[in-house]
């Protein structure tokens, strides 16, 4: 259930193939313990322009967890530099990687097999 939104400049596509940016996020949700690997959502967004990180266009890397409520903040936590650790691995010339967490709440989340 959880989704994990990366937004992230255009230029990160070349640094590091688009999948292996997707599986590392993946794999870092599994390895966190919290999730079933089944349930993980992954997605990219990247960014020609419109964007600037400190006042110029430098790359950057912001994801955006979304889990269900439930979670302490040690959890959460512990996923958010999990996850910022795989990815500075990947990419150790990007200065801007960055992640949140936000819960869903369990009354107002619906998918297509809950109507």
């Amino acid at each position: 259930m959880p989704h994990f939104v990366i937004d992230c400049s255009e230029n990160v596509l070349n640094l590091n193939a688009p999948d292996h940016t997707l599986l590392t996020v993946h794999q870092a949700a599994v390895t966190s313990g919290l999730f079933d690997e089944d349930d993980i959502k992954v997605r990219l967004n990247p960014f020609k322009e419109n964007y600037i990180v400190g006042g110029k266009k430098q790359d950057f890397i912001h994801v955006f967890g979304n889990v269900m409520e439930g979670r302490t903040n040690e959890q959460k936590s512990k996923l958010s530099k999990l996850i910022v650790q795989q990815l500075k691995h990947i990419f150790p010339s990007i200065g801007f990687i960055a992640i949140n967490i936000r819960d869903f709440e369990k009354v107002t989340y619906c998918n297509k097999t809950m109507v």
